[in-house]
């Protein structure tokens, strides 16, 4: 059973009105952004549930660009980030969608293209008090909140893979506190989330990376 404190009932410091809504966004948003590691040329946002229909009431809309622009959920910029968007010449369009379910109401795609033309395609769902869930990489599959320092390696399903992984975390003295696999399939693309209680070198992204099977790592640091 899952307990709620009094912070997750308050939310956490933010610029308003929503904990669900705004700083939820934003912190989707946030998280997109750290993923793609690159400031964003592009961004599309596809709302669902209740995030299509209060989007622009509750400041949702601003929030996730805020997010995707890099501004924490206490960042008083948040309030003018269609004006930093365009200060800043990114692209950004919004598409409701009130016909297809997701799985939980307060749901954003984000697609992404970088000033390096790297694309990146998540689905996030604010779950309340400010708290997220990344649901989908590039439509995969997938579950983890970015609340711990987090790896994300996008490989080929085959096996020595995860061995390789967890090898090049152990030789770095890094503690896994979760380890998961997310697939389409046996032998086919798929990702790796690790999570870790502490940060995660960078320097380790290049080792992992030399394996033929994986083609991208991401690094959430918290």
């Amino acid at each position: 059973m899952n307990f709620l404190s009094i912070f997750d009932v308050i939310g956490p410091n933010m610029i308003g009105p929503s904990s669900s809504h705004t700083a939820g966004a934003v912190a989707i948003g946030l998280l997109a952004r750290k993923m793609l590691a690159e400031e964003v040329k592009e961004v599309t946002f596809t709302l669902y549930g209740s995030f299509s229909k209060t989007y622009h009431g509750h400041g949702t809309d601003r929030a996730l660009l805020g997010g995707v622009l890099g501004f924490a959920t206490d960042d008083e910029r948040i309030r003018d980030a269609f004006d930093h968007a365009t200060e800043r010449g990114v692209s950004y369009k919004y598409v409701i969608d009130e016909e297809t379910l997701t799985d939980h109401p307060n749901t954003a795609d984000i697609d992404m293209i970088g000033i390096s033309g790297h694309t990146l395609s998540i689905r996030g769902e604010s779950i309340g008090g400010g708290k997220i869930r990344i649901a989908r990489i590039n439509n995969i599959d997938v579950d983890f909140t970015g609340e711990y320092s987090t790896l994300i390696v996008q490989q080929v399903d085959v096996p020595g893979v995860i061995a390789h992984i967890t090898q090049c975390l152990s030789d770095k003295q890094i503690n896994i506190a979760f380890l998961r696999l997310f697939r389409d399939g046996k032998g086919a693309k798929a990702f790796t989330v690790v999570e870790s209680d502490e940060p995660i070198t960078e320097n380790v992204l290049e080792e992992i990376k030399q394996n033929p099977n994986i083609m991208d790592v991401m690094l959430i640091q918290m």
